[in-house]
């Protein structure tokens, strides 16, 4: 009976601890041209890894973003030009807002996609 009752009790305890939340930009977005990015968890903790799941480069590694909150720093891959832009990403609500620039700062860009 005593087991039964600590067992109950356990799996009472477990059932309400909240699920670890995932970061915002963990997920499926779109660009403006229709292609969808797809970022998940991958290297530290703090880190994201965007592919691309649409389109002409299809599984293609777009680079990677690190931190929390909503605010990430880091890398991004233009295939289509052949550059690396290094920028920072925010999300706020269903929006992914990137920018970036290269060649120290003499090229910048910036987008926003809309989460999947």
């Amino acid at each position: 009976m005593i087991r039964t009752i600590v067992f109950a009790a356990a799996a009472l305890t477990l059932a309400a601890t909240p699920a670890l939340a995932e970061e915002p930009i963990v997920g499926s977005w779109k660009r403006p041209n229709g292609t969808v990015i797809k970022y998940e968890r991958c290297g530290g903790a703090d880190t994201y890894c965007g592919t691309v799941m649409t389109g002409q480069y299809k599984g293609k590694s777009i680079g990677s973003m690190s931190g929390t909150g909503g605010a990430y720093k880091g890398k991004v891959n233009k295939l289509d030009e052949g550059k690396t832009y290094t920028g920072k990403a925010s999300v706020k609500g269903n929006t992914l807002s990137l920018s970036g620039c290269v060649m120290g700062g003499l090229i910048c860009k910036s987008e926003s996609l809309a989460r999947q």
